[in-house]
């Protein structure tokens, strides 16, 4: 099996960069002054100045001023701080390989926004290479509630062919001229239906290269780091067909389909030369078809749970085990039997599910392997949840297993049909955290997942989940000090305390004031100024 070369690489990524010539070419040691500095502990403590060292909090307020020569001093100027923010399920995996240059759309809200961006990214990438946006966006969030045509794609990109799919496949003419001369069908105004854009995917995917892969993994990281966002739940990715030992394993070619033994070469690559800006934390996916699991039990024979570091590590099985089937009032039939595995091996579970029998099954699944196996420390949940209801969250709660809820339906969903059920799941007391599940059904932005928390609104403004808002202070802290508990890491991860790991955000207005930043003005906020590991790794400060 595939899966220990995947352990040979990750052994190898492990290794750190050389150090740096001179007395303060590694130094990495800092202190932040004269902020508003929302650590988001126990009690909510804000705090004006803090110190780290050697990638750590060591001062939080005031220090002892024993600080090293090497320490830089940075001035916030009052802006106000918060922990760096914490995606408990997404796939910046997929977004980093994906083909061509990537540019999200996900934040514009016209036309004219999307041209911008267009032209913006046009200005870094060679004249004739393509640019992509490969899902993430949808045309409610326009003004014009459509997507961009044809002629507006070349007058923004008159130098680069150019594919967007998500609410439908459009091209620009640069692009329909290229896909068209390999026999791939392009309406006149740039629309590709059918099976065109799986064949133009794979033209695309065909011409890629490791470079451009780890460039489009730099890219997806620093992209995450633009709005603070320091640490990455990745959940995989669906197995494409034809990948070796995979026989046994539900296939699927499309967007979010990868080679499960070589999606993360990129990052495991990026890591060994010292360039990870961002943390990763892998749940490898498994959609085993055969009874006896053969492709998970080989997983969990070989790879080591917890194997890396702080920035890169093995952390769980998920978003799915086996081969997940519902339609017709299928279930799974070897989902019990995966499940045992995993929990006999001692690893974290996070279950996909879309509909309250998903929920339902999953729980009562949950209620039988902990029979055999206790799970209350294994940190088990279930994904997305639209629909879960009272009973449910409490038989999850009684046997320790958590939610993990996410914002999808910020651009797909419409009245009578939002989710999830913030308030009742908050309010249930069951454990709880937030992400994206982006890469091509979602938004990355967390501060637009936020926005739909607090507010119920989707992409157009329509209140879609009414009853359902969080508090501002209860839909960060769900990005931020409820997320460590997925991955065992809530005594590193997710508030600014003394000893735990140095990733925060410097915000560009103060989300907590609600007078000067508004609701819609939450999907406005960045991260001025982002440090992860005690590294600056994005500084818009001047």
């Amino acid at each position: 099996m595939k899966v220990i070369a995947s352990i040979v690489l990750i052994a190898l990524g492990m290794a750190g960069p050389a150090p740096a010539q001179g007395r303060c070419g590694q130094a990495r040691d800092l202190r932040l002054v004269n902020g508003r500095i929302h650590t988001l502990d126990a009690r909510n403590t804000i705090v004006s100045e803090v110190t780290i060292q050697d990638g750590k909090f060591t001062a939080v307020g005031r220090g002892d001023g024993n600080l090293d020569p090497c320490t830089r001093t940075i001035d916030l100027g009052g802006r106000t701080v918060v922990p760096g923010l914490i995606d408990n399920h997404n796939h910046i995996v997929l977004l980093g390989m994906r083909p061509g240059h990537d540019i999200r759309i996900e934040t514009a809200t016209s036309i004219a926004d999307v041209q911008a961006m267009l032209r913006a990214k046009a200005a870094t990438v060679p004249r004739g290479e393509f640019i992509t946006t490969l899902g993430d966006w949808n045309a409610k969030q326009f003004a014009e509630k459509r997507a961009p045509t044809l002629a507006e794609l070349d007058a923004a990109l008159p130098q680069h062919p150019y594919i967007m799919n998500g609410s439908g496949t459009i091209v620009n003419s640069l692009a329909r001229k290229k896909f068209e001369d390999t026999g791939i069908m392009v309406s006149p105004d740039g629309v590709i239906t059918g099976p065109g854009f799986l064949q133009a995917l794979n033209l695309l995917r065909a011409d890629q290269t490791f470079a451009d892969m780890k460039r489009g993994t730099q890219e997806a990281m620093a992209y995450l780091n633009g709005f603070g966002l320091t640490t990455s739940v990745d959940m995989g990715a669906f197995t494409i067909p034809g990948t070796p030992d995979m026989k046994d394993a539900a296939q699927a070619d499309n967007v979010e389909s990868l080679n499960p033994w070589t999606m993360y070469d990129a990052f495991l690559a990026l890591h060994r030369e010292g360039k990870l800006t961002h943390r990763l934390r892998i749940f490898f996916l498994t959609q085993d078809t055969r009874p006896d699991v053969p492709i998970l039990r080989e997983r969990l024979q070989n790879a080591f749970l917890g194997f890396g570091d702080d920035m890169m590590k093995t952390s769980g099985i998920g978003e799915f085990a086996a081969a997940w089937n519902f339609r017709d009032g299928a279930t799974p039939a070897n989902y019990e039997t995966a499940l045992k595995l995993v929990a006999q091996k001692g690893w974290a579970f996070q279950q996909h599910t879309l509909s309250l029998n998903e929920d339902k099954f999953t729980a009562e699944t949950f209620e039988k392997v902990n029979q055999v196996t206790p799970i209350a420390d294994l940190r088990w949940s279930i994904a997305h949840v639209p629909q879960i209801d009272v009973p449910t969250l409490a038989r999850l709660k009684a046997i320790g297993a958590g939610v993990a809820v996410h914002g999808w339906l910020y651009l797909g969903g419409a009245p009578g049909r939002g989710g999830p059920p913030y308030r009742t799941i908050v309010d249930s007391g069951v454990h709880v955290g937030a992400g994206s599940d982006a890469a091509a059904v979602s938004v990355f932005d967390p501060w637009l997942e936020i926005y739909y928390m607090a507010t119920g609104k989707n992409a157009a403004g329509e209140i879609i989940n009414p009853g359902q808002q969080l508090t501002r202070m209860e839909a960060l802290r769900l990005y931020t000090s409820e997320n460590g508990w997925f991955t065992h890491e809530e005594a590193k991860l997710g508030t600014i305390e003394v000893g735990k790991l140095a990733d925060l955000a410097v915000l560009s207005a103060d989300y907590f004031d609600p007078a000067r930043v508004g609701d819609e003005a939450i999907k406005q906020l960045r991260s001025v100024l982002t440090i992860v590991d005690g590294k600056v790794v994005h500084d818009q400060m001047h």
